[in-house]
């Protein structure tokens, strides 16, 4: 899970137990408001309550003067429509009632049921069959459910008590209005009948005492103002008629006629029953005001507590999210920073400094200062902290990584300087031998100077190896291309088991760039090396040459045992990546592959072959080949059999002493100072001699490194060495002469003619080689046998196991 919703899921769980309790904490302020609203609503519906009670009175009045005979029938009609009217008000301010209490629930059922029967009553009031007391009673327990709905809100949840004694002694209010509304209608059923009957006295009686006490509620339950308001609006002369009539009435003993008539009571009951009709909606509308204001406060309240915990959980979403964003961006930056140094910045680092004179001149702390810091907003908090950990860690491990390159420097200039030390050191056995083959001609001897020319060769290329792993390379240029099977000749002769190497089909026309002829030798002969090594000792490495498109391809192809595809394919990683650094002693020829072949951008793969063994595959790009080249192809076969040499230089004749002159230049020894490449071996039937100048190779024999395949590295620049081959015989014809050695020297075979080794021009002459020699006396059959079999004792000994003390070669062993 990521750290963005690892701190979602943080911020949540606070988050949702903080609202849950602010729901909990807000639940009685909203219940509060909302039960304020609804007795809001409530008291709305009992102001249309009053409203109701008042015109049904009215109608009451209308209906009970209609039956006797006091009025007439179009005063009843309009109070019934004023009725109706008041009913509809009603109807629509009840239809939106909620949690009622009960008994006022109970009144408003009971209303609905005498409006829905309120048709018939009218009718019979119209007809005149209805009773006046039947009419009077129907009128009046409407009117009491009216009043009862009145005084039941007040009993609704949550009202304050203060509310609810207005509320009650508004509802008296009403109630004493209906006993003035009935003394109205008992008068008028006296006058009607020719006075008070005993029960009527008594309703008239009734009425005056219930009025007293309704207005006494009013004044202990409500406030002192409306008591005022009450006894104001009652003082004038509409009410004090009313009352004077009411008290003259009073007074009417039973069964006696009233004197007060009928017009003039019904005037001023009207007048009284408008007066407190005024008073009921002053006082309804305080406590509608009241409880409006009540709810308006709650609801305020209740909204500014919602507000207040709104604002603080956005607050703190807004907060928790831009310090979540904060801190997400900074472990971003932390993580891209990480990602960046560990994929891309300390890997080019690293391979930077492992480049060779990386550092030039700086110190490891310079190096590590050079690159700056990777993280590049720190502060004082943990993140930060981290950050400045990171940054020291990166400073530290470039450091190291200098301090490494530092060492790996040192260590290069040692081997090279190691290298250098050798390679004079070689040179030096090389001349002296040279020295000493010149004119030797005991076989015993010579069998060992040419043991010791074969293993100068091998450690000339060993040497080589540790200037390439060291940085450096062949210090010489060649001046001309040449040719593919040329190079490949003197790849073969740098190698122990060079008689192994048999080539195969080479197409014509392919050579290799001046610049490039050295490395691409050297590669051949680690490859060649290897691949003669872990093979059968009586199987033949073959090598083949053939033009792809615009690059060349080199095979070499053993029948061993092969190699596992998986560390085929670890091999081939490191042969298309160079090893950087020194690399592993014992793998020392695969580094050095993947170097030389990193710099020409060669492309050397180890296949899997059809059969028993491995195909080393080198892929010889464009700019290393020089292609169309006019060069004598060797024939198909091993190395060194029965192939023929060119024209020998010119002999002088004998001289004094019987030893033969040389010309002049003689000593330049095209075998080594003039070899092809350089290699300090010539190549397999150049025409080289063995011992130089003064010494020519037998027929069908080649010297280790004036002939055969056995020479030295490219670096040399020294004679051939020719395979050996059995001595065969040869007619008189083909004999060209006699070299200075007494040796005989072979006449040219065009059609089995090897590329042919001229001198380098500006070849540098021993000193001492331009005065003639003594022609030499020419050597029996007896004398050639026994030259012959030292160089072969030679030969073998150089190969044999038992007379090197350790490997001379450490190219990585690919086959096993």
């Amino acid at each position: 899970m990521k750290i963005n919703r690892r701190l979602v899921l943080l911020v949540t769980a606070p988050l949702t137990v903080a609202v849950a309790f602010s729901v909990l904490a807000l639940a009685p302020a909203t219940n509060q408001a909302l039960q304020a609203d609804r007795l809001t609503s409530m008291v709305e519906a009992a102001d249309g309550a009053s409203e109701l009670a008042n015109r049904l009175q009215r109608e009451r009045a209308a209906a009970t003067a209609l039956i006797s005979e006091q009025g007439d029938a179009e005063a009843f009609r309009l109070r019934t429509n004023a009725t109706d009217k008041s009913i509809a008000g009603f109807r629509s301010r009840t239809k939106g009632l909620s949690s009622v209490p009960g008994s006022a629930q109970g009144a408003l059922d009971r209303i609905e049921r005498f409006v829905e029967e309120m048709p018939g009553l009218r009718a019979q009031v119209r007809s005149g069959s209805s009773t006046v007391s039947a009419l009077a009673f129907g009128y009046r327990i409407v009117i009491a459910d009216l009043n009862s709905y009145r005084d039941g809100i007040a009993q609704a949840d949550g009202v304050d008590a203060d509310i609810a004694d207005r509320i009650r002694a508004a509802a008296a209010l009403s109630e004493a209005a209906e006993h003035t509304a009935q003394q109205q209608v008992t008068v008028m059923r006296a006058q009607a009948a020719g006075g008070f009957t005993t029960a009527s006295q008594r309703t008239f009686d009734a009425g005056r005492m219930g009025y007293t006490e309704s207005t006494g509620v009013m004044f202990d339950l409500g406030p002192g103002e409306w008591r005022t308001w009450l006894e104001r609006t009652l003082s004038g002369a509409k009410a004090l008629e009313a009352r004077r009539l009411e008290d003259e009435i009073g007074r009417t003993a039973t069964g006696k006629d009233l004197t007060v008539a009928p017009e003039d009571w019904q005037k001023a009951a009207n007048d009284r029953q408008e007066l407190l009709r005024s008073v009921e909606k002053r006082v309804d509308a305080a406590v509608l005001a009241q409880v409006s204001d009540a709810r308006t406060t709650l609801i305020w309240t209740a909204g500014a507590e919602v507000a207040l915990v709104v604002l603080t959980l956005v607050g703190v979403v807004v907060v928790a999210i831009r310090l979540g964003r904060v801190m997400i961006r900074r472990l971003r930056d932390l993580r891209n920073a990480a990602h960046e140094v560990a994929h891309s910045g300390l890997p080019a680092v690293m391979n930077e400094l492992s480049q060779p004179g990386a550092l030039r001149g700086a110190t490891p702390e310079e190096v590590a200062r050079r690159t700056g810091d990777p993280v590049r907003t720190t502060g004082e908090d943990e993140i930060g902290e981290v950050g400045e950990a990171f940054n020291a860690v990166h400073h530290e491990a470039v450091r190291l990584a200098a301090q490494q390159a530092h060492v790996h420097e040192q260590l290069a200039e040692t081997l090279v300087g190691v290298a250098r030390r050798g390679a004079r050191l070689t040179a030096v056995m090389v001349s002296e031998l040279d020295t000493v083959q010149r004119d030797e001609a005991d076989p015993v001897r010579m069998k060992t100077l040419f043991a010791l020319d074969h293993l100068a060769i091998r450690m000339e290329r060993n040497t080589n190896n540790l200037l390439v792993l060291g940085g450096y390379g062949n210090a010489r240029v060649r001046s001309a291309d040449v040719g593919c099977s040329t190079v490949i000749v003197a790849a073969a002769q740098q190698i122990e088991r060079f008689d192994r190497v048999s080539l195969g089909a080479i197409e014509s026309g392919i050579g290799v760039t001046a610049r490039a002829v050295h490395d691409v030798a050297h590669i051949l002969a680690e490859l060649l090396d290897n691949a003669t090594r872990y093979s059968p000792p009586d199987k033949q490495v073959g090598v083949a040459v053939w033009r792809l498109w615009d690059r060349a391809v080199v095979q070499i192809v053993d029948e061993g045992v092969g190699i596992t595809a998986e560390r085929r394919a670890v091999h081939n990683a490191a042969l298309l990546e160079p090893q950087a650094g020194i690399g592993d002693v014992r793998s020392m020829g695969l580094h050095v592959v993947a170097r030389l072949a990193a710099r020409h951008g060669i492309v050397v793969e180890l296949r899997d072959s059809s059969g028993p063994g491995t195909i080393a595959e080198v892929t010889l790009p464009a700019k290393v080949l020089a292609l169309d080249m006019e060069e004598a192809q060797a024939p198909p076969g091993a190395l060194g059999n029965d192939v023929g040499y060119e024209t020998p230089r010119p002999i002088t004749p004998p001289g004094p002493g019987g030893h033969r002159q040389q010309p002049a230049g003689a000593n330049a020894r095209p075998g080594r100072d003039s070899a092809p490449i350089g290699t300090g071996v010539g190549l397999v039937g150049a025409g080289a001699p063995v011992g130089g100048g003064d010494r020519e190779t037998p027929p069908g024999h080649a010297g280790p490194r004036d002939g055969g395949p056995g020479g030295g590295t490219p670096e040399r620049g020294h004679g051939t060495t020719p395979a050996p081959h059995p001595v065969h015989d040869e007619p008189v014809s083909r004999v060209a002469g006699v070299s200075s050695s007494g040796l005989p020297v072979r006449q040219r075979r065009a059609p089995q003619q090897w590329p042919a080794a001229g001198k380098r021009e500006g070849a540098e002459q021993r000193p001492g080689t331009g005065a003639p020699r003594p022609s030499p006396r020419r050597r029996d059959s007896r004398q050639v046998s026994d030259v012959l079999a030292a160089y072969a004792q030679g030969i073998n000994r150089s190969t044999n196991h038992r007379g090197r003390s350790a490997p001379d070669d450490n190219t990585e062993r690919t086959e096993k």
